[in-house]
């Protein structure tokens, strides 16, 4: 499957944006999603993922504040980011696995090119 996400972009302390994660192929339903995120100089971090189940599981840095879904008629996942804050500046990466409970990097097979979250403060 290849991914592409966008979405991305600059906005204030405290705003939102929604990341969209487009697949490519027929068997979306059947991957469990991931949203990674990895701010400059630090280790890419895990931050939502939802399984073909529909469960989904957060960052406790992002808890209540992102949520995750997806459209499987439109093969897209999603990531709507509320309440920003500069710390979670970061280039977003969507992230497709079969793997069950999955929540590492090393764990997904595949991979969008990601989208830059500026958050001014």
């Amino acid at each position: 499957v290849q991914l592409q996400a966008s979405g991305g972009g600059l906005v204030q302390n405290g705003g939102s944006l929604r990341l969209s994660c487009a697949a490519s192929g027929r068997t979306f339903s059947s991957y469990h999603m991931g949203w990674f995120r990895q701010a400059p100089g630090k280790e890419r971090e895990f931050v939502a993922a939802i399984w073909w189940t529909t469960s989904t599981y957060y960052a406790d840095s992002v808890k209540g504040r992102f949520t995750i879904s997806r459209d499987n008629a439109k093969n897209t996942a999603y990531l709507q980011m509320n309440t920003l804050k500069p710390e979670d500046t970061a280039v977003y990466y969507c992230a497709a696995t079969r793997t069950i409970a999955a929540m590492l990097d090393y764990e997904h097979d595949y991979w969008g090119q990601g989208t830059l979250v500026t958050v001014s403060s």
